[in-house]
């Protein structure tokens, strides 16, 4: 099942992500895609903060990961500039995907095949005729049905 949403303003987006974030629990994988711009870090970046991260967050883009402290651990992962899923293997990346902390994956179509059965996947369209207007497409699995029944 999958849930719309239009986000007309940054924040839009963190009271989206912090409306997500309340059904957030340790061992979730949150699989971001779409373009350039097209709003997924401005995402996480409300979703850290609604799950008390106080650090300031940045995509990863050349370090692949950052770690987080908040309700639980965050991992937030960036693919972008992965050439291969075979990098991922050499950060270890099954101890995030299938740990205790929250993972949180931009460009994650990237890596499609590695990602868990049970990841939210949420993916971000920009309309460039309007500057700040983005689609947001929800979409659970089974596993986690209750997050996009629960936001309807």
């Amino acid at each position: 099942m999958s849930t719309n949403w239009v986000s007309h303003s940054v924040a839009d987006t963190h009271k989206l992500a912090g409306s997500i974030a309340s059904y957030i629990r340790p061992g979730d994988v949150l699989a971001l895609c779409g373009t350039l711009a097209s709003g997924k870090t401005t995402f996480v970046q409300g979703l850290c903060k609604s799950l008390g991260v106080s650090a300031p967050v940045n995509s990863p883009t050349f370090t692949l990961i950052n770690e987080y402290s908040g309700k639980f651990p965050i991992y937030h992962f960036d693919c972008y500039r992965l050439e291969s899923e075979e990098e991922l293997f050499s950060l270890g990346y099954e101890e995030y995907f299938y740990g205790e902390g929250v993972v949180l994956i931009e460009w994650a179509d990237r890596i499609r095949s590695l990602l868990p059965d049970y990841s939210i996947a949420l993916t971000f369209h920009h309309d460039f005729s309007q500057e700040t207007s983005r689609k947001i497409i929800l979409e659970c699995q089974d596993a986690r049905q209750e997050l996009c029944d629960s936001l309807l």
